[in-house]
């Protein structure tokens, strides 16, 4: 019987355990601090292998991907740093993607062209010209690394969004408030399977407080499927040879509905690249506790600590209680 020697059974165990057990991620500079010794943060979990991986590795799969969406909290630092490293590696494999924001309309896209012929590199003049101090949206300075970053590589900027006066026609008075060709290509007057239907009814009443009066949700989901499908149809129709990459909330780059469903219905066979990017929670230690469904429905996610904030349900609640 043939003896193996003990340093190369270490070897192979050792290799073993680090398939099994991947090394902690490299330290990084947080902005927001709350939960930040969570196991999970700066983990990036590869949703369809079931395992961590590097950030390297996520950064190769970016690459290839036509259509990459990366989601986002809106007002979280961390997460639009994150978004624009990734925007970096399809710019430093020498792609030139359009890069597509939910946070401007098409109405602006007139705007943020001239800005861009104007003075190519300049992010500043970008956000005064599409007035984004009374946007509504979080501060600029947050989304400032991303727009940087494809300012500097010279990228196409595609608003991508609905405008919000189109948003409240189509919550008061349905699919008829847009034109018949937009409606069909959007894809508006297809049934929903009750699943997705009820999935999302549930998920604006979470995201509500229990506060949204029943008769609205289904108005709502409307506009939120419209949303979806305009950002997709805005991906479809402007973007370049390197194809795009969309900055929005985690719920649009959802697979199971949202953006990637919209994409891959108008678009057979396309490569559509799915990141979340989720803020660790004390009471969830594993990738999957963070699954409102069987599985997450991403193709990564990368943690990152929490922000604080004060409880989203207390305005709702006032309001819904004054005589």
């Amino acid at each position: 019987m043939t003896r193996i020697p003990f340093v190369l059974v270490l070897a192979l165990s050792l290799g073993c355990a680090s398939r099994q057990q991947p090394s902690p991620p490299p330290a990084r500079e947080w902005a927001t601090t709350l939960h930040r010794d969570h196991p999970l943060v700066g983990r990036i979990w590869d949703v369809a292998a079931g395992r961590f991986v590097d950030e390297s590795a996520l950064r190769a799969a970016v690459v290839p991907a036509r259509f990459v969406l990366i989601g986002e909290r809106h007002d979280h630092p961390d997460h639009h740093r994150l978004q624009a490293e990734l925007v970096r590696a399809k710019t430093a494999a020498g792609q030139r993607p359009a890069l597509a924001f939910e946070m401007l309309d098409v109405t602006q896209q007139p705007a943020v062209d001239a800005a861009l012929k104007a003075r190519p590199e300049d992010v500043d003049g970008l956000a005064k010209a599409v007035d984004w101090a009374n946007s509504g949206w979080p501060a600029f300075s947050l989304y400032a690394p991303v727009f940087t970053a494809g300012l500097q590589a010279h990228l196409p900027i595609v608003a991508a969004n609905l405008p919000r006066a189109r948003v409240r026609e189509l919550v008061m008075k349905g699919p008829e408030a847009l034109p018949s060709d937009l409606r069909s290509r959007l894809g508006l007057e297809a049934p929903v399977p009750e699943a997705e239907a009820k999935a999302v009814r549930e998920e604006l009443d979470r995201s509500h407080c229990g506060q949204l009066p029943q008769e609205m949700l289904e108005p709502m989901a409307l506009a939120q499927r419209a949303r979806d499908a305009m950002m997709a149809d805005r991906l479809l129709e402007t973007v370049p040879a390197d194809g795009a990459v969309l900055i929005t909330g985690n719920g649009h780059v959802r697979k199971d509905r949202a953006v990637p469903a919209h994409l891959e219905r108008r678009a057979k066979d396309v490569s559509v690249l799915s990141v979340a990017l989720l803020e660790v929670s004390p009471e969830a230690l594993k990738p999957q506790d963070y699954a409102d469904t069987t599985t997450l429905p991403y193709d990564y996610v990368w943690f990152t600590p929490a922000m604080p904030e004060d409880d989203p349900c207390k305005a709702l609640r006032e309001r819904n209680t004054k005589p």
